[in-house]
């Protein structure tokens, strides 16, 4: 009984961290109608900055958590602000190569600075037993921190002003126009909030796992299956996809290997996209 008790706090723990990673590309890709190929990158980022600076300045990853979500809104609002607006309106297929183009430059850019080497912050933080399921501190830590960033950024478009916007724009972006709502500077917040959201993402990433420039396109891959299994542009959707994939791959690698869990993953997005291409709990009209 213990065995499947530590397969489902595994699969629970890794859910939490995969909703915020797919969260800001949800909300970007459901509000912008733009598939942000730099997500992954912006992950990494995150994580590269938080080893680096917990490696010569022993700032605390968690303390770094901060200044790296203000550090990546602000790049995000920048690059959607100054490059991607110019194109939003554009087809789809412009927005991506354009995306696309800015994550090369940024992933070699972190080749030249950070190189390939995987790096992974090691804290030694203990424990807990609980009736033979283990669950290391570090990783519990950082699953709470990634699920109150999901709850605070659900508060921020349930309950702000801004966050009402956003929601709006996404709904009708012709009728929020019209009552008055700056469409620009909402798709720049809204993209800043997605880049945060990635950097704070990589910075949590870092205490679990290694991170590398090679697993950018891993990152994004796991962002468009959860978008996919929970439903696009909402944060609802993410969480629930983040845990449901979590918890698949948690089952599958241990009854089947890892390979095999992102295979089983892949397997489950492609039945929904046959079956119901909103998501588990994606609404018709929202995707």
């Amino acid at each position: 009984m213990s065995l499947y008790a530590q397969i489902v706090v595994n699969g629970l723990m890794l859910g939490a961290l995969y909703a915020c990673i797919a969260v800001g590309f949800s909300l970007v890709w459901g509000v912008l109608n733009v598939i942000n190929m730099l997500h992954g990158s912006f992950i990494v980022l995150g994580g590269y900055l938080a080893y680096f600076a917990w490696l010569h300045w022993q700032v605390s990853p968690f303390v770094m958590l901060l200044v790296v979500s203000v550090g990546l809104f602000l790049l995000g609002f920048l690059l959607q602000y100054g490059l991607v607006n110019r194109v939003v309106s554009q087809p789809v297929l412009t927005t991506l190569t354009l995306t696309f183009g800015l994550d090369m430059i940024l992933y070699n850019l972190m080749n030249v600075w950070f190189d390939a080497t995987p790096r992974r912050i090691s804290l030694d933080l203990g424990r807990l037993d609980l009736n033979g399921v283990i669950v290391p501190n570090d990783r519990l830590l950082a699953m709470l921190l990634a699920l109150a960033m999901t709850g605070v950024l659900y508060l921020v478009l349930r309950s702000s002003r801004i966050g009402r916007a956003i929601v709006a724009v996404r709904m009708d972006r012709d009728a929020a126009t019209l009552m008055g709502i700056r469409v620009g500077r909402v798709y720049a917040i809204t993209f800043g909030i997605g880049a945060l959201m990635a950097g704070a993402c990589g910075v949590l990433m870092s205490v679990v796992f290694p991170i590398t420039t090679n697993i950018t396109g891993l990152l994004l891959g796991k962002a468009f299956v959860i978008c996919v299994i929970g439903g696009l542009g909402t944060v609802p959707g993410a969480l629930v996809g983040g845990l449901a994939l979590g918890l698949i791959e948690s089952v599958a690698g241990n009854f089947l290997g890892a390979q095999s869990a992102i295979l089983v993953g892949s397997l489950l997005m492609l039945v929904l996209l046959m079956t119901r291409p909103t998501g588990l709990i994606g609404k018709r009209g929202y995707q």
